[in-house]
């Protein structure tokens, strides 16, 4: 498969950076205020691209989807470009490589090959019981071993034991909504928004404490509906005579295959960790872009831990999981898209009230005081469409900027901040990186998965309630 494209987008900053452009390497800084909301059109035509090309032109979209989000990128890099001039440009495509998308994307592959290398064998029937476990064990995995991680490990197992049911889209949809996004709330190393913020200064286990209630209730209410449909689809007549129709009945006992990977994970974590507690406070200006050591650090050894992984795990363990490249290779693509047009929307955000998107800092900050409602509703409705750290961070910003503050007088605020990044990038695919992995392996099983609007309408039915109840009773 194509592993060059998750490998070029990680090395391709360090090429820039040795290109010897030293006219570019003083680019200034932007000022949002002075951008029209104009400049978000690209970033909107990836989003509509992802929604609309799957309907109308699905075989097109799939060959294609790289080259249709580079052009998005192109389409806003150039008339950037002329107006603001080339360093400019320049400086905020490097920012946007290596501040953001190659830490994000060496992560998540990191993630995706270590856990993909860890093979549950044995044959599983997914009646309703056991997929509610699945996915409350998978829900508590997120917040220690990231949602990509836990993701990664128990979707396949969870697709197995399925395999021989007729009803199975409700069982991946409601896994997105556990797994890849609502059970990583408890840890920095859940979900990205929340790493950002112990990079900020919040405490490591802040957010255990503060997000547990709401983490608790929105997963309890969903592991409760998901059983309730489960039940319902099982026991209907088709289900029960899909039992007898199981196209693996003699698969071998329970176990586990490429248990070197666990080991390889557990180095995950800890260079995540070191990356936000070792300060050794050496930085490298690359074309306008700070790059701290530990940052550096951490992400060539994740590539090292990724090869590693692909080296050590026996080939059955991959063979098991049916491992290929192609999610992680969608992700890598269409996320570069994203990461490269969004840069004006952040930018635009952070300028705040004297910004093109003013009326959402008067929102959330009515007469000059935060309003943690709104805090957790515009965080979580723009984490729906734009990428969740990001907006994390903007709101971050909004509500203060300082830690020591935001973790106790400001604590609610933080809260709803921190719960509507990680809680509502459910909400879409693109909400959330390992949502669009979860998907692309469980079509490539054979699972027809809702598109981007039918996904939208179930977030809508069953995740609009949870939030406006958890809004209610915590913020």
């Amino acid at each position: 498969m194509k592993r060059h494209a998750v490998w070029a987008s990680m090395m391709l900053a360090a090429a820039l950076t040795l290109a010897g452009w030293p006219q570019l390497a003083s680019a200034a800084t932007l000022d949002g205020a002075t951008l029209s909301a104009l400049w978000g059109l690209p970033f909107a035509g990836v989003l509509l691209s992802i929604a609309v090309f799957p309907l109308v032109a699905p075989a097109f979209w799939h060959h294609h989807f790289g080259k249709i989000a580079a052009a998005w990128a192109l389409l806003f890099l150039v008339p950037f470009a002329l107006t603001f001039g080339t360093g400019i440009a320049f400086g905020t495509l490097v920012h946007a490589l290596l501040e953001e998308y190659i830490p994000f994307i060496v992560l998540l592959a990191a993630l995706y090959t270590v856990a993909g290398g860890i093979c549950v064998r044995g044959n599983l029937h997914g009646t309703p019981r056991l997929n509610t476990g699945i996915l409350a064990l998978g829900t508590l995995l997120a917040s220690i071993m990231g949602t990509t991680g836990a993701a990664m490990l128990l979707i396949r197992p969870l697709l197995r034991a399925n395999d021989n049911r007729k009803h199975v889209v409700h069982v991946v949809v409601f896994f997105i909504f556990l797994v890849a996004n609502a059970g990583g709330s408890l840890s920095p190393l859940g979900d990205p928004p929340l790493f950002l913020g112990f990079l900020q200064g919040v405490s490591f286990f802040w957010t255990t404490t503060h997000l547990a209630l709401p983490m608790l209730f929105v997963c309890a209410v969903l592991l409760v509906a998901f059983y309730a449909l489960d039940s319902f689809y099982f026991h209907r007549r088709e289900e029960e005579r899909s039992r007898f129709l199981d196209p693996t009945p003699d698969s071998p006992p329970l176990g586990i295959d490429g248990k070197i990977n666990f080991v390889l994970l557990a180095a995950v974590i800890a260079l995540v960790l070191m990356s936000g507690l070792w300060k050794p406070g050496v930085e490298f200006d690359v074309f306008g872009t700070h790059v701290a050591l530990q940052n550096a650090v951490r992400d060539v050894a994740l590539i090292g831990v990724t090869l590693l992984s692909l080296a050590l795990t026996p080939r059955a363990a991959r063979a098991g999981n049916d491992f290929n490249w192609a999610p992680i290779e969608e992700v890598a693509k269409l996320f570069a898209g994203i990461f490269v047009t969004i840069a004006p929307v952040i930018t635009i955000l952070r300028a705040g009230e004297a910004g093109a998107f003013a009326a959402i800092v008067h929102l959330v900050n009515p007469a000059g005081a935060p309003h943690d409602l709104m805090y957790f509703w515009a965080t979580g409705l723009l984490s729906s469409f734009l990428d969740n750290a990001p907006t994390y961070l903007v709101f971050f910003n909004l509500a203060g900027g300082d830690a020591q503050t935001l973790m106790t007088t400001g604590a609610t605020t933080l809260a709803a901040i921190s719960a509507g990044a990680v809680f509502m990038g459910a909400n879409t695919y693109i909400g959330n990186a390992p949502n669009f992995m979860v998907k692309a392996i469980a079509e490539s099983r054979g699972v027809r998965m809702p598109s981007f609007f039918a996904y939208l309408g179930w977030s809508v039915v069953v995740l609009m309630p949870v939030f406006l109840v958890t809004g209610w009773l915590f913020f």
